[in-house]
């Protein structure tokens, strides 16, 4: 999140990933759209790989804005999942020779997906009521760990593929139909908690978990994301069911696509649920 209130006309920062050699900006479905990408990694052979944004890359992209007088609050990537935010903080060392004045916050979110755009979404809100920068970073700092991340998949090709699941668990899991349920957990790290036979079982397991962590309860009055890989029918049953269940969300479940980046380890067929809860933990 860079610390504005208007978008400049300028590239987002983006991740690479590479399908059979080619190299490919995750540019939010420009180059190929989230459709075609899912369909094209249905193969299993493919070879599919990512990259993540180099620290000359943020160096690039946060200049124009320091140029401009602005001050930086950057949201990252999970530290437990990526080095990116290593990157940002290499990047960020080097920016403040050149702009001693300037502010530049990293945050590691512990997180991802729309669980970093679900805090990014908050911080604007916060920013639009008159919370200066110093007060954002201090409060994502003391809250980011409040951001719950939970997740389900009836595909367990590509866990398998990079090793969250052993391939002997794998291909038994598939002939009984397990969907694991996993999460992001205190240090970032993606970690499986359950496991449940079909689809929908596990979607039920999830409003149980959304019940026990959210902020009040059934009373919860937050927003509530849902990423979805090539599954929008699957995640709109959950979106239902939160709906019908937490009757002070604010506003409709929103559900998004999993990009590329992500998407390149999830694969499809992977539902995640976004909300502000109790502290994570192990």
């Amino acid at each position: 999140m860079t610390f504005q209130k208007s978008i400049l006309k300028k590239e987002i920062l983006i991740f690479h990933y590479s399908i059979n050699g080619k190299q490919y900006d995750d540019d939010l479905g420009q180059t190929i759209s989230i459709k075609d990408f899912y369909k094209i990694i249905e193969n299993k052979n493919v070879d599919l790989k990512t990259s993540q944004v180099n620290s000359n890359e943020f160096i690039s992209y946060f200049t124009p804005f320091l140029e401009q007088g602005m001050d930086i609050l950057h949201l990252c990537l999970s530290s437990g999942i990526s080095g990116v935010y290593n990157s940002a903080i290499i990047a960020k060392k080097e920016l403040e020779k050149t702009f001693p004045d300037r502010k530049i916050y990293i945050v590691d979110t512990l997180g991802g997906s729309s669980g970093a755009g679900l805090i990014a979404d908050t911080l604007a809100d916060m920013r639009d009521q008159g919370k200066d920068i110093d007060e954002l970073y201090s409060w994502v700092e003391k809250n980011k760990l409040k951001m719950h991340h939970w997740f389900c998949s009836s595909d367990l090709t590509f866990y398998i593929r990079g090793g969250r699941i052993s391939k002997a668990a794998g291909l038994i899991g598939s002939m009984l139909k397990i969907c694991p349920i996993m999460n992001v957990n205190c240090k970032g790290k993606l970690t499986q908690r359950l496991k449940v036979r079909t689809l929908d079982k596990a979607l039920s397991e999830m409003v149980s978990k959304m019940e026990k962590h959210a902020q009040d309860g059934l009373n919860y009055s937050g927003k509530c994301y849902i990423s979805q890989s090539a599954c929008y029918n699957d995640a709109k049953k959950l979106a239902d069911k939160i709906e019908e269940t937490f009757k002070n969300l604010n506003g409709s479940v929103l559900i998004n696509d999993i990009g590329t980046t992500i998407g390149s380890h999830s694969g499809p067929g992977t539902i995640a649920l976004f909300f502000w809860g109790d502290e994570r933990g192990e």
